[in-house]
């Protein structure tokens, strides 16, 4: 009888929670016990887990967050990696582990893989931008979040003709701002990988407004560089990591100056993370949670599932570490068809 453990680390993400019912739900239908860690990584370093039946994951999949909890504590970071884990691995007789986790959970899963634990990877991030696979599950949720806030904010920004920046996640790679962007019709997306001169979208949106349209949306993801000459205060949360955010402030009353129109900035933050997921993200948590199940379960080690097509596969761990994915130039080139 196998003995699989399931975590969720670092970031929450609409969907977490099919993935956990999924993996418990498959584990003990092979005959097999789930082992539930609790907040992230922390839970095997403190030897804080519970065993899991079917009834424990009923009710779940609509639910945002995760009922494992999670945390940004890692074994590398802030302990002596397998050696600070292996008691509880021990303890609880784990074959297996299911990591799901965004880039930093996973290539720390690389890493333990290396001194010997199986793990088997979920890719999960609302940025997107882990390789390997086609998509993650959340960002479809973040997206439609977004969408509905530039709906909202348009409506505003036109009663009073101003300019709305929306800050949106996106650490590495624009791929919400991109999406959502083009979902809610913005005028502006500025993302990491495309380098931008302010003075030019001021242009722009001046131009936009000459042509009567007298209202703008402009969409910045969290990780663009900010103007020349700016900064953004950088804070470091209790774990040690930098948290980004803010480059919005610095963007909007810049972007006042330069084309003379009221701006007002908002920025979305947790709110992207938070609330139930959509209906693909729970059938995409779902099968991935079940492929990682099958995958722990009949032996396989250093892998990640992941969406390939409309098919789930399994690639290399450490390759879909590697380095994020970025939004290619062809996908925002179709969006800027319809900027400002």
């Amino acid at each position: 009888m196998s003995t699989i453990a399931v975590l969720t680390a670092g970031g929450d993400c609409p969907g977490l929670n099919a993935v956990v019912r999924a993996v418990v739900t498959r584990v003990h239908a092979s005959g097999g016990r789930a082992v539930g860690v609790l907040n992230g990584w922390q839970g095997l370093m403190d030897g804080d887990t519970r065993l899991m039946t079917r009834d424990d994951v009923r009710g779940i999949l609509t639910r945002g967050g995760t009922i494992l909890g999670t945390s940004r504590k890692d074994p590398y970071v802030h302990g002596q990696g397998l050696a600070s884990i292996q008691p509880t691995i021990e303890q609880d007789g784990i074959d297996a582990v299911v990591v799901i986790g965004g880039d930093g959970s996973l290539r720390t899963a690389v890493m333990l893989a290396e001194e010997g634990l199986r793990v088997v990877g979920v890719p999960k991030t609302i940025d997107n931008d882990i390789g390997g696979t086609d998509m993650t599950f959340g960002f479809d949720t973040a997206v439609q979040i977004v969408t509905d806030a530039i709906d909202r904010l348009t409506t505003t920004a036109e009663a009073h003709n101003r300019i709305m920046v929306v800050e949106v996640m996106g650490r590495t790679a624009g791929w919400i701002a991109t999406a959502a962007g083009m979902a809610g019709g913005a005028e502006e997306i500025l993302i990491p990988e495309i380098a931008y001169d302010l003075e030019d979208v001021a242009a722009r949106i001046v131009r936009r407004h000459d042509h009567g349209r007298l209202y703008s949306i402009v969409v910045v993801a969290e990780g663009v560089a900010p103007p020349p000459g700016a900064t953004v205060p950088v804070v470091v949360d209790a774990f040690g990591f930098e948290r980004l955010g803010g480059v919005a402030n610095v963007i909007g009353p810049q972007l006042e100056r330069l084309t003379g129109f009221e701006t007002r900035v908002t920025i979305l933050g947790h709110l992207q993370r938070g609330g139930t997921p959509t209906a693909f993200d729970r059938i995409l948590g779902t099968r991935l949670g079940v492929a990682a199940a099958e995958t722990a379960l009949d032996g396989g080690s250093g892998v990640m599932v992941a969406l390939s097509g409309q098919s789930i596969a399994t690639v290399d761990l450490a390759e879909a570490c590697r380095e994020p994915r970025k939004v290619p130039p062809e996908r925002y080139e179709e969006a800027r068809w319809f900027l400002a």
